[in-house]
């Protein structure tokens, strides 16, 4: 038998590294943390103390789980890795607080080529960072290093989140009711969707660079591109305890009114008028450079509306003012109508964006 063997780290994993990045990322994780989390990290399984759910008289545990697509690639060739986690926790805890859960915990999962434990490290960061923007725990996760199928520089992160509502809670479809008022917040910027068409339109068609300045934006393409999503999760949490919510809506992949219609029962209709805001200027200079049609635009980019909270008319002046003393812009973007045979979509956007 040969003494020069294979090893681990001749066909390119490097367990040394892993372990250097888990060293690093401990302090973050510190600071991602709640009280029923019990142990720290390094085990096979993060623990969370479930009776602290004994508070609730029916507690629903809700489950949701997202990536980040092909922002990644924004941060990879911006070398700045330390927001894409922000994004990974918007995409999850949201999705979660919808249904008015409470997010409690999250774990995460990163794909690499080669393990750099710095930039491993700043990716936890990130992810650390928005779990305590978001309230909740990050209690384990994975670092998987694949040589072979991605290239040194290539990486892609993935989470899941578990959160907790009270049954008689669960907000939804069943709530709303003819007269509702529609309530949108305002979105950071592009958030984690549509990056396939904007990186399609802006570089390949465009022509443009990442260092670009851009009079518009006030800064960099790259700048505006890696902006990281907002969180709205602790938002959410706090217009359910001040005023009556009847739903919300995460508005990610597919747009506004394809993610709005998921929560508008049978027999209503939600109408937005686009009027009442003006998207941010990212928008229009990805319709402009790829003379992409508004309806594509609104069928894949959140248009500057990243929630929606549809709330009775009565609620309206106290939920504005809840998020506004939070410094979520907000504001009355539409209403619920019946459904009639000559309107039969869920969601109807009319007028024009406010210039």
């Amino acid at each position: 038998m040969s003494e020069s063997g294979s090893t681990y780290a001749a066909a390119g994993v490097d367990i040394e590294a892993g372990d250097r990045a888990v060293e690093l990322m401990k302090e973050w994780v510190k600071k991602a943390s709640r009280p029923e989390v019990v142990g720290g990290l390094g085990g096979f399984a993060g623990l969370f103390d479930a009776s602290a759910l004994a508070r609730y008289e029916r507690p629903l545990l809700a489950s949701a789980t997202d990536g980040v697509g092909t922002k990644v690639d924004i941060a990879r060739r911006m070398g700045v890795y330390d927001t894409i986690g922000h994004d990974l926790v918007g995409m999850v805890v949201d999705d979660l607080v919808v249904c008015g859960a409470e997010p409690l915990f999250m774990t995460d999962y990163i794909c690499v080529g080669k393990v750099y434990p710095e930039r491993v490290a700043a990716i936890v960061k990130g992810i650390a960072e928005g779990c305590a923007l978001a309230g909740c725990a990050l209690v384990g996760g994975e670092t998987a290093e694949h040589p072979g199928l991605l290239a040194a520089d290539d990486f892609d992160v993935a989470g899941a989140g578990t959160g907790v509502v009270e049954a008689d809670r669960v907000l939804g479809a069943d709530r709303i009711r003819t007269g509702d008022a529609v309530i949108a917040m305002k979105s950071s910027g592009l958030h984690s969707n549509g990056y396939s068409l904007v990186r399609h339109v802006l570089f390949d068609k465009a022509g443009w660079t990442l260092d670009r300045e851009v009079p518009e934006l006030g800064r960099t393409l790259g700048a505006e591109l890696l902006e990281p999503t907002r969180i709205y999760a602790l938002d959410c949490l706090a217009l359910t305890r001040t005023t009556e919510v009847h739903a919300f809506s995460h508005i990610t992949g597919g747009g506004l009114a394809s993610n709005l219609a998921r929560v508008i029962p049978d027999g209503l209709r939600a109408v937005v008028d686009r009027s009442t805001w003006t998207p941010g200027p990212v928008f229009r200079l990805v319709g402009e450079a790829g003379s992409v049609e508004r309806r594509e635009l609104e069928k894949t980019l959140n248009m500057g509306v990243g929630m929606m909270a549809v709330v009775p008319a009565e609620s309206v002046d106290v939920a504005l003012a809840t998020l506004a003393d939070r410094g979520v812009d907000a504001w009355v973007s539409g209403e619920i109508v019946d459904r009639t045979a000559e309107d039969p979509e869920a969601v109807t956007l009319t007028g024009d964006y406010a210039s």
